[in-house]
């Protein structure tokens, strides 16, 4: 099985030498990288990222002549050598350092994703002092020696067996700005294209962050570029992700919707790259490794790849920059400073020991009960995120698109906190609206949001629409429970076709559903996901806001057979045969909790493979349920 192979599911780390950090190429010890590989294998670690520092491996220098006029490039003052590496600008020196670096991965059975155009590092640039000053994205002599540099190096090692794939860089996108999403395309493709040219056998890794699906930086573009797309889920450093522990549900979710974001918006395979607790400031250790296993379990069930921890080593000895500068870039490895492990590594290697005794080579993919359609004019992101903790709530299991695609067929779609008035066109609405006439559930949420047509789908009537900006309170009139909301713009509607599920505080009509063909279609006049965005402490026992979700589960045609009574308790199945599924329930709760497992009829649990329905904090269950004999 390859590393990138659906249903495989690779655990590893980013690296630089425990002894210098950044500086490990220009400071080479052999035998101290050795050591570093033989502690991370005895944990079960397979999989390493890797950077070959840009001005290390081409420490090109530009000379200038009378009034700055651009005269050579060199070695400091040492002419570039009449060779192959030397016309490109690239160190030998660096490059055997990189070759015995090779030999000793494929030692320890160590697999490398390189990381070509190491020019950004944990908050410092690193680019060749001939190009310093220069936009190395846009800039076309740097994208000259870019070019020069990834044809020769992955010349150079392209028959390494230890190498799996080619990164672009890390991070490149904060080397430099665009003025627009082109130009970053334009650096992407001369970069993807370089690589393919030189080596058309390994996949090419994206390498990004921070992407989304409608500013500079575009999730399309990067998986019309590259193979596997990449999240580096830092809750620190993500919108909307930094406000609950580290060890409950929201935070524990954050990986999994960032991956599934990107790869449902993409179409392609996505992985965690990078993540982690970033040090004692953010969580004790034990708590770090409550946060991995509950990310392992969670990232497995929804086949997202695999999962890289940042870093190998802390780094907090090292007394140069960016260490020097970034108090959150020095305490963030797998082993201390005297090399001693951390708890995190004894849950990589638990977890390892775990998917080996399941006795199932691949964990078959989920069963899906919805597409969650991000939309123009919103906090994709954001919307997106709370959308899938809700759902996980209530039960259900959703995908990611966006709504200038073409949708998927699937019993459910949720269009969150509608804003603006271009949040989908007449094309992709009419398309969605077929969809529902034939069948499926729709739900759209609205944050002053503008559809057309509206009132013919959905049996409603906008009598008037005022800027709000005012907290609410939503009343279910099932059972009169209430939920806390906040508007930003009021619509007062007349139910004329619809069911009135929930009033605002005014009696009016808030929660609605109506038929519309085989299909119904579920309209909240509130933006509550985007609500929930800057509200920390709202999804443990006693918040309510799941059961908007729940009221869609309840409506739409799902295929599972399995549920549990536990809002902080995932549940997935993952079918096997038509008699079989493996159900792979996750507590993203730090309390035990005991079970109570509901099953069609027909059904039956024919045994566990690991745990049961007593599961401790932040841990996992798997179990396989057949159909009764």
């Amino acid at each position: 099985m390859t590393l990138f192979e659906q249903g495989n599911f690779f655990l590893g780390c980013n690296y630089w030498a425990s002894h210098a950090g950044t500086n490990m190429w220009s400071d080479w010890r052999a035998d101290i990288v050795a050591d570093d590989f033989r502690r991370l294998s005895a944990f079960g670690l397979n999989t390493l990222r890797v950077f070959p520092l840009w001005p290390v491996f081409q420490p090109i220098t530009r000379l200038y002549a009378g009034h700055g006029e651009p005269r050579e490039y060199r070695f400091g003052e040492a002419a570039l050598p009449d060779t192959e590496a030397g016309r490109m600008g690239m160190s030998e020196v660096a490059l055997d350092r990189f070759a015995e670096f090779c030999a000793i991965a494929e030692t320890y059975g160590m697999k490398l994703i390189v990381g070509l155009i190491t020019g950004w590092m944990s908050g410092r640039l690193y680019v060749p002092p001939a190009l310093e000053g220069l936009n190395v994205i846009t800039d076309p002599t740097a994208i000259m020696w870019q070019t020069r540099f990834i044809r020769y190096f992955i010349a150079r090692f392209k028959n390494e067996q230890a190498i799996e794939a080619w990164d672009l860089g890390n991070e490149c996108n904060c080397m430099g700005p665009v003025a627009s999403a082109n130009e970053f395309y334009a650096w992407t493709s001369n970069i993807t294209g370089a690589i393919r040219g030189a080596d058309n056998l390994r996949p090419v890794v994206s390498g990004m962050h921070s992407l989304l699906p409608d500013n500079e930086w575009l999730i399309q573009h990067q998986a019309e570029l590259t193979d596997i797309l990449t999240t580096h889920p830092y809750p620190y450093f993500t919108p909307h992700c930094d406000i609950d522990c580290v060890n409950t549900i929201r935070t524990e979710l954050h990986a999994t919707a960032e991956t599934l974001f990107y790869r449902g918006i993409g179409g392609k395979p996505c992985f965690v790259e990078e993540c982690g607790t970033l040090g004692p400031m953010f969580s004790d250790e034990a708590r770090a490794a409550d946060f991995l296993r509950t990310n392992l379990f969670s990232l497995w069930a929804h086949d997202c790849g695999g999962f890289l921890w940042w870093c190998a080593n802390d780094q907090s000895h090292l007394k140069h920059a960016p260490y020097d500068w970034n108090a959150v870039e020095r305490q963030l490895g797998l082993f201390r400073r005297d090399k001693s492990p951390k708890p995190v590594l004894d849950v990589f290697k638990e977890f390892k020991a775990v998917r080996e005794s399941l006795g199932i080579e691949r964990l078959p993919p989920r069963l899906v009960d919805g597409v969650c359609v991000l939309s123009r004019g919103q906090d994709t992101w954001g919307v997106a995120y709370m959308s899938f903790v809700l759902a996980k709530q209530a039960g259900l299991d959703i995908e990611f698109a966006y709504s200038e695609q073409v949708l998927p067929d699937a019993p459910l779609y949720l269009m969150p906190s509608v804003a603006g008035d271009s949040a989908i066109s007449l094309r992709r609405f009419e398309a969605l609206l077929d969809k529902v006439e034939n069948g499926a559930v729709l739900y759209i949420s609205m944050d002053g949001g503008v559809l057309s047509p509206f009132g013919e789908f959905c049996g409603l009537t906008v009598l008037g629409r005022e800027m709000a900006d005012c907290d609410e309170e939503m009343t279910f009139l099932s059972d009169q429970k209430k939920i806390p909301l906040h508007l930003n713009y009021r619509l007062t509607l007349e139910a004329r076709l619809a069911k009135v599920l929930a009033v605002d505080g005014r009696e009016k009509p808030i929660f609605t559903v109506c038929e519309y063909g085989k299909g119904k279609v579920f309209i909240l006049a509130a933006p509550l996901e985007q609500f929930l965005t800057g509200r920390g402490n709202t999804f443990g026992q006693g918040f309510r806001h799941f059961e908007v979700y729940a009221a869609l589960k309840a409506a739409a045609d799902s295929k599972k057979v399995a549920w549990i009574d536990n809002q902080n308790v995932g549940i997935s199945e993952h079918i096997t045969d038509d008699t079989q599924r493996i159900l792979v329930l996750i507590n993203y709760d730090p309390q035990p909790v005991e079970l109570s497992l509901h099953l069609s009829d027909g059904w039956q649990v024919s045994r566990f493979l690991h745990g049961s329905l007593n599961i401790p904090a932040n841990d996992a269950a798997v179990m396989e349920i057949q159909v009764s004999s």
